[in-house]
């Protein structure tokens, strides 16, 4: 079966924020979407932010670096949503992907700027991946329920 939206979360290093998300979705959503992430800058993921996602029993299929949005663009990948989940003071730099049917901006606190324990840190990365889920559960509903027709 061929997931209804395909969807590109996307922020500057892609190694939370977009991850987390990505991997939300795939769980929230399941087969209804196909969900990929990418950054403009693309780092190895943030240990905090696969820790966040054990917590609720996720895990990344890959924590190396993952290909950038240029890859993806440059591979002709389409995608029905590209959502960038930068935070405000980055936001700037969040790429735009041309050629998609809809761009979001969703700005989420950037885990890479957290200091403190790693408890500390750790507690605010669950928040972003709190504020993530609810976020990604609101717009679902937001959603036809009927299956489009792929382009």
């Amino acid at each position: 079966m061929t997931a209804e939206f395909k969807v590109l979360f996307v922020c500057v290093h892609n190694a939370a924020r977009s991850r987390i998300a990505e991997a939300l979705l795939r769980k929230l959503g399941g087969s209804r979407f196909d969900a990929t992430s990418a950054g403009f800058e693309p780092h190895e993921a943030n240990p905090l932010a696969v820790e966040a996602l054990a917590r609720i029993g996720l895990s990344l299929p890959f924590t190396g670096v993952q290909p950038s949005v240029f890859e993806l663009f440059k591979a002709g990948r389409p995608f029905d949503y590209v959502i960038g989940v930068c935070d405000e003071e980055q936001g700037q730099r969040c790429p735009v992907f041309a050629g998609m049917t809809q761009r979001l901006y969703w700005s989420f606190p950037d885990p890479a700027t957290f200091s403190g324990t790693h408890a500390e840190q750790l507690d605010r990365v669950i928040e972003v991946r709190d504020a993530i889920e609810a976020r990604l559960q609101a717009w679902i509903q937001t959603l036809p329920t009927t299956t489009r027709v792929r382009r």
